[in-house]
């Protein structure tokens, strides 16, 4: 039985480092097994036993077994604390013997919860009920637990669509922007400002540093340090700013549904309620409020709402932690459904000990009694779980999802919370649903547009959903037109434009973004400048005006307005038609609306590459990839986009404003280098084949660029790049350098010992496994290094992998590498032990051990 100080035996542990690597078996035994054999080297017993040595390798490795261990359906994995046998694959199967880490390897952090307990924050603000009378029209019922505006009547048009009637229900999702009250603000600035002033005197405190307020207010301090670990106030390496637009919007979804009764004017009743959150999951609260209305038709009172509003206020979601920006995306990328399930483990951990010591502070002091068991820990949905899930606490099956329940009217509605959740993503949508619906369309009868320089970048047979990115981020007012359809499905497609042009990169969107509104809002509405709207009257179709590019949903057509605006002529564009004489024609062909410059565009061919990245999205989406995967690639094309237009800003005006070098010194802002940069790991940006190559690119994307240039989304680009790890250093420009060109080996060597030198903290590891992810050969071209043929690079490249093994992500990484790979490594760490042991037995240090030693680096 496992005891109750031993760690979760949930998952097998890839990052707790087994002891020494046996040498590769024989040919015989090499093709009777699929295992990589690993144990303890045969040592002399009258010499000291060899310090163990870092290996990503567990005791008894077997590869066969990876997709069994993140197979959620396995019996075996049941997380326990001491009530249940340890599962044949935890890591309590195997004693590991203890591995001395680097200090400066991960940063310690405790688990934060993403909501915790002790904040005041509401998960729903307010919810508010309209109802449609015959004689006055829209009308507020109620707003509890008090009113969230003045205006009424404007609340009250949102929630009851145009030709809402005629449907038996209809959802909306529409956007409040409430500004808090000086008050509310001051108080919270200084909550901050204290919080951050008691950890900046712990911290150091920690490090001797003693300052004469300590002792003011000292006794009251320790007290609180455990609740300001759940406040995320000082800014992560990784997190990017909300840009400075004003506080979080208030996210409202609404639910309307007729009722037909022949006692009343018009033979129907038309009641709406909506939930008004700051949380941008909030489709998470539809199955409560289809309840909670069907409830209200029978008890229109506001003790109704009152026990909504209880109800999902008091779901628990601290349990949840709380991810960087980096960690989101590396959730949001990849498809394992045990990534980061050590931060739940540890979530739990802490909340099982915070119990027990009150449980035992509690009851009176009884030598005999022997000491209470801890709750049990099991992986949500096993059988094992469900057979004892009374008081028991679980690890979330998938940990993209924290699984949490509400209970209304005594009924438990189970909930499923999104863990990663993006910049500029709302509610749920898809993307691929929005990317077939005129993609069908263009399929079938190809569409013609009329040449604009921002919007048509392949000429007038652009495909719509590029031309549709194109509108969004040159900043054009878009309209979704949505004629005898529901509501809900033109605030979907809103939402999925929205999420869709920001790749969770880019933001500026949501905040100007009307998933639903009528006509009766035209005037605010003008008065927004790229503005993404979702209408149903068919009236904004006849009004060019008011719109650049209107997408009519039900047809799957798109329509670029005969009364936008026309691009300028920029100095960017100027300089790089001058820079660049021979690629002039290509970029007015692609612009101008003249016969022969257009007839020069179509000459040109794919010159922006979206043609060939469209051809890509159909082909994942025919093959059934999945939403994750599309979400994925329209990431990495704005992420294209933000580099080439980096490169287009150096080219043209001699330094770019979205890359922030170093300041000259070489240090590319990890806390392990040694400033000694190689020219090849110098570099930064998008990286092409050959400058011929490049110029092409440039020239099919500066006109969309130069339209990008002024916009909301590009000066909050701008920001994103203030708080990010090792900003003086592009680890994708290196990756990409590594995996398309043919490079020397002095440059390959240079970056290779970039990436050790560098690559060290938990945030810095984060950001080289962003730039390799597993859905593009993860650590493939990375541990190429291997086969280098300097040894001190194969060396450094075998401890640069040991990090990413220990790293909670990278350990998954570490699992996807090739079996050949993974030989290489088995080789190396094998040679530098033997090498280490024989110069400890001769009394002498071997080169590379000296070289670690005399740079303060620890011995492999």
């Amino acid at each position: 039985m496992a005891s109750a100080e031993q760690p979760l035996p949930y998952a097998p542990r890839t990052s707790s480092i087994s002891a020494f690597v046996e040498a590769p078996p024989s040919d015989s035994h090499r093709r009777s097994s699929s295992s990589v054999p690993t144990s303890k080297f045969a040592a002399d017993m009258s010499q000291p036993p060899p310090r163990p040595a870092r290996s990503p390798l567990p005791h008894g490795f077997n590869p066969a077994d990876m997709d069994r261990l993140s197979d959620p359906n396995v019996k075996d994995k049941i997380v326990s604390t001491g009530t249940n046998p340890s599962s044949q694959h935890s890591s309590l199967s195997v004693p590991l013997p203890k591995v001395r880490h680097d200090p400066s390897l991960r940063r310690a952090r405790k688990p934060r919860s993403q909501y915790p307990r002790s904040s005041t924050e509401s998960h729903v603000e307010y919810i508010l009920v309209a109802s449609f009378d015959i004689d006055r029209g829209p009308i507020m019922e109620h707003q509890y637990p008090v009113a969230i505006t003045g205006d009424e009547h404007m609340l009250a048009e949102l929630m009851l669509p145009d030709q809402a009637h005629v449907r038996n229900q209809d959802w909306t999702v529409f956007f409040l922007h409430k500004d808090s009250s000086q008050e509310e603000d001051d108080a919270e600035r200084q909550a901050k400002e204290s919080r951050r002033a008691r950890r900046r005197r712990r911290r150091d405190r920690a490090k001797g540093i003693i300052h004469e307020s300590d002792d003011e207010d000292d006794g009251g301090e320790e007290d609180l340090d455990d609740d300001d670990d759940d406040w995320d106030d000082d800014v992560s390496t990784d997190e990017e700013p909300e840009g400075g637009e004003g506080p979080p919007l208030v996210y409202v979804l609404n639910l309307v549904n007729t009722k037909q009764d022949k006692t009343v004017k018009r033979g129907a009743v038309v009641k709406a309620m909506a939930i008004c959150t700051r949380h941008p999951f909030l489709h998470i609260y539809k199955p409560l409020l289809l309840l909670a209305l069907e409830e209200y038709f029978k008890s229109p009172v506001p003790e109704t709402l009152s026990m909504l509003f209880n109800a999902v206020n008091e779901m628990d979601l601290s349990l949840m932690p709380k991810l960087s920006l980096l960690e989101r995306h590396l959730l949001q990328a990849s498809d394992n459904k045990d990534l980061f399930v050590e931060k739940f483990e540890r979530m739990i951990q802490a909340r099982i000990s915070e119990e027990t010591a009150e449980d035992v502070a509690d009851q009176p002091f009884d030598a005999s009694r022997s000491p209470p068991r801890r709750p049990g820990i099991f992986r949500s949905g096993t059988k094992s779980y469900i057979e004892t899930h009374t008081g028991a606490y679980a690890v979330p099956r998938d940990t993209h999802e924290f699984e949490s329940k509400v209970m209304y009217k005594g009924i438990p509605i189970p909930i499923k919370v999104p863990v990663a959740v993006m910049p500029e993503t709302v509610g749920d949508f898809s993307l691929i649903k929005l990317i077939q619906n005129f993609s069908d369309s263009h399929a079938k009868s190809p569409q013609t547009f009329a040449l604009h320089p921002h919007l048509t970048t392949n000429g007038p047979t652009t495909h719509p959903i590029i031309v549709l990115a194109n509108a969004l981020l040159t900043q054009k007012r878009v309209i979704f037109l949505g004629h005898n359809m529901p509501s809900g499905e033109v605030a979907e497609a809103v939402l999925a434009a929205c999420a869709l042009v920001s790749g969770g990169l880019l933001r500026g969107f949501t905040r100007h973004a009307f998933p639903y509104t009528d006509l009766t809002k035209i005037d605010d509405l003008l008065n927004v400048p790229g503005f993404i709207a979702g209408v149903t009257n068919p009236t904004f179709e006849h009004h060019p005006e008011w719109w650049d590019l209107l997408c009519d949903i039900p047809s799957g057509k798109m329509k670029i307005s005969s009364k936008i605006e026309s691009a300028p002529i920029t100095e960017g564009l100027v300089y790089f038609q001058q820079q660049n004489p021979a690629y002039a024609n290509f970029i007015n062909g692609a612009s101008a609306g003249s016969g022969s410059a257009a007839a020069a565009g179509q000459q040109t061919g794919d010159l922006t590459g979206d043609a060939a990245f469209m051809a890509d999205i159909l082909r994942c989406i025919a093959n059934r990839s999945g939403e994750r995967v599309v979400r994925a690639k329209w990431r990495e094309w704005v992420l294209k986009f933000t580099r080439i237009a980096a490169a287009f800003e150096e080219t043209v005006f001699g330094a770019s404003a979205l890359y922030i070098g170093s300041d000259g010194d070489g240090d590319g802002g990890g806390g392990g280098g040694d400033g000694n940069l190689g020219q090849a790991a110098m570099g930064h940006g998008y990286v092409w084949a050959d400058e011929a190559t490049k110029a092409k690119e440039l020239a099919g994307n500066v006109t969309r660029i130069e339209g990008w240039r002024n916009t909301r989304s590009y000066y909050s680009f701008i920001q994103s790049y203030t708080v990010r790890p090792l900003k003086g250093l592009d680890l994708a420009h290196m990756h990409d350098r590594l995996r398309t060109q043919k490079l020397t080996p002095q440059q390959s060597k240079e970056i290779f010992e970039a990436f050790y030198n560098y690559v060290w903290s938990y945030d810095e590891i984060c950001l080289l496994l962003s730039v390799a992810p597993e859905s593009h050969a993860g650590l493939f071209y990375i541990a190429l290094g291997l086969f280098h043929k300097d040894r001190d690079v194969r060396v450094k490249t075998a401890e640069l992998l040991d990090r990413i093994a220990e790293h909670e992500a990278g350990q998954h990484w570490w699992r996807s590498l090739s079996r050949f790979e993974k030989l290489a490594y088995v080789r190396i760490k094998k040679e530098v032990e033997q090498e280490g042991r024989g110069g400890r037995e001769g009394g002498v240090v071997s080169p590379v051990d000296s070289k670690r030693v005399s740079s303060g680096r620890r011995v492999i």
